[in-house]
């Protein structure tokens, strides 16, 4: 590649694009950033801290208290500490769409993704990505499946975790995660205009992964281990 590009990916909670995301960066050389990671390091930070994660006002106290790194290996560190794990427990899983919805901590966020993507080739998930995050990214793809498709394999991956929830559980934590993040006011869960919508209810990991390399091999240029 001789120049930097970048991809979006966005989509609801549980519709696979991190799992996407990380296997196309391996087959195509990109930097993967997990914008899903960071804010649930930061919604950890909140309730570390004994604080209210619906209270906004009192969660924006910790803005420029929080350094976040996502390592190699997919580590993720919140001040130093290794939250790989911890960031994926029912209980910040339930409350970062809260945290997520915040204008002073998604300004600080995506300061830090916007920085990260000019200077890498990126391949960047999340909820705003095509549409606030990178609205000149090189290609955009919205990823969506059906609800319930997306809670079980939520419920699956939980399970394999040993973090402790039912199917009962996830689908309704997912129906306000999606209710949160389509009606916060600022930068909500849409698609871009010039986004591929792509439905996975369907399709296998390795089917999306096959499908989206595609589109980047064709509209993009870019060839594995390119």
């Amino acid at each position: 590649m001789n120049k930097c590009v970048s991809i979006a990916i966005d989509g609801p909670a549980a519709a696979g694009k991190s799992s996407v995301a990380k296997l196309l960066a391996s087959k195509y050389h990109l930097i993967y950033i997990d914008t899903g990671a960071m804010y649930r390091a930061f919604t950890y930070a909140v309730i570390k801290a004994g604080i209210d994660p619906k209270d906004e006002a009192a969660s924006c106290t910790l803005i420029g208290k929080v350094n976040i790194e996502l390592k190699s290996n997919h580590v993720v560190t919140c001040n130093g500490e290794d939250v790989t794990k911890q960031i994926r427990t029912f209980e910040v899983s339930s409350n970062v769409s809260y945290i997520a919805s915040y204008k002073d901590i998604r300004l600080e966020l995506v300061e830090q993704q916007r920085r990260l993507a000019e200077k890498e080739s990126v391949i960047m998930d999340g909820r705003d990505i095509g549409t606030y995050v990178l609205p000149n990214a090189d290609l955009k793809i919205f990823q969506i499946a059906d609800i319930r498709k997306r809670a079980e394999r939520r419920y699956i991956e939980n399970i394999e975790k040993g973090i402790s929830c039912t199917l009962e559980d996830v689908i309704a934590d997912l129906e306000k995660r999606d209710f949160i993040d389509s009606n916060r006011s600022f930068a909500p869960l849409s698609a871009a205009n010039d986004a591929i919508v792509l439905d996975t209810s369907d399709m296998t990991l390795f089917e999306v992964v096959s499908s989206i390399g595609n589109l980047i091999e064709t509209k993009l240029g870019i060839k594995e281990h390119e």
